[in-house]
């Protein structure tokens, strides 16, 4: 059975999204971007955006009953591979040992054009 995870506030709603799905002992999480709670991408380049990201994740992963260190697959899409050295400190500050499988990927464009990054993972459930 399909249960729908949400946060507040859930900026994902109008677009027909979940920010994630639980389905057994997993849970999928949608992209979460360098977004602000106000749907707004934050200021300050691409540490803050990944920061944000990552922070975005760990709430959502929470609302679930998850948690960054409960992370499986993590996949990163970059505007830019030259953030590369960026993503990988990112990976060592917000997740531990054994680190998740893990794509990173370079793409043309996010969501919106202020966007440099956005993270999504599939986690365990019940873990911890």
């Amino acid at each position: 059975m399909l249960e729908r995870v949400t946060t507040q506030p859930d900026n994902y709603e109008p677009f027909l999204l979940s920010q994630g799905i639980k389905f057994g002992n997993l849970v999928f999480i949608s992209g979460q971007a360098g977004a602000a709670d106000d749907g707004k991408i934050v200021e300050g380049g691409f540490q803050a955006q990944g920061e944000q990201a990552f922070a975005n994740l760990r709430r959502a992963l929470e609302a679930a009953g998850s948690s960054l260190k409960d992370v499986i697959k993590v996949t990163i899409f970059v505007t830019d591979m030259g953030h590369f050295q960026e993503v990988v400190a990112l990976r060592r500050k917000f997740f531990s040992a054994p680190y998740p499988a893990d794509t990173i990927a370079e793409i043309s464009a996010l969501y919106d054009p202020k966007a440099l990054i956005e993270i999504e993972a599939i986690a365990a459930l019940g873990e911890r």
